[in-house]
């Protein structure tokens, strides 16, 4: 991303020159919202604690190539909790406490593939094999859920979810709860397979995320499409997290 300057203020936002989403993504930085949201995202960090840190903003994007794409996860907006959030979407770095629905993803992973359960809660390791763990909204205030949502990243990571979906290879998308799930509409269904859940919170989980297999179900889904499955293991003790890059 280029840096934004508002009057008074000292936005430094991590350059995206170094990814190839860079050329396809360039036009939103220009546009009226784009400038409205950095300038509201400055006075928030002035104001407030804002996560992720703000060299982590787009780690997403960075860790996961648009060239190598093919599986897209979406999440709603970053943990708000101390420490958590660093731009993967239901990711934490190593070390920090593993979050209720990141439990829940690590036991439907054991449920559906057999896999040991991680004692960290870093998907990095996803992430480098092509699976973009996408928030939709890509800041929040501390200990404030929603808190940046509808501010313009919707805007932003709509764009992202279409420039995704306009790959001439099809990808597999994973939507985990209703947020996610009303992108539905921006996917064409008749190139991309689409697999549905509910949020693998503890308020929703046991609604349907708990049994629904979806790392076995990406897997069959991408080899009926011709590309390399995905290894959903996370054994790697801590391997390279995001904003690292």
């Amino acid at each position: 991303m280029k840096a934004v300057q508002e009057p008074g203020t000292l936005v430094k936002i991590r350059t995206m020159t170094t990814t190839d989403w860079n050329p396809l993504l360039r036009s939103e930085f220009d546009q009226p919202y784009w400038r409205n949201l950095q300038a509201f995202v400055a006075a928030e960090r002035r104001q407030h604690t804002v996560y992720p840190p703000q060299d982590e903003v787009f780690a997403a994007l960075h860790l996961t190539p648009y060239s190598q794409l093919k599986v897209v996860i979406l999440g709603q907006d970053p943990y708000h909790g101390p420490g958590q959030a660093h731009g993967l979407a239901f990711s934490v770095r190593p070390k920090i406490q593993i979050p209720p629905s990141l439990r829940n993803i690590h036991q439907e992973l054991h449920s559906d593939l057999g896999l040991t359960i991680p004692d960290h809660g870093s998907l990095a390791a996803w992430a480098r094999q092509g699976v973009l763990l996408l928030n939709t909204s890509l800041t929040v205030r501390a200990g404030q859920a929603g808190s940046h949502s509808g501010k313009g990243w919707e805007t932003f990571t709509d764009r992202v979810i279409d420039v995704a979906a306009a790959r001439p290879e099809p990808l597999a998308f994973v939507l985990w709860g209703n947020h996610a799930r009303r992108k539905r509409d921006r996917i064409d269904t008749n190139r991309h397979v689409v697999l549905e859940s509910p949020h693998p919170s503890p308020f929703s989980a046991r609604n349907g995320f708990f049994g629904s297999r979806p790392f076995s179900a990406t897997n069959e889904a991408l080899e009926r499409l011709g590309c390399q499955p995905v290894d959903w293991s996370l054994v790697e003790p801590y391997g390279c997290t995001a904003g690292t890059h």
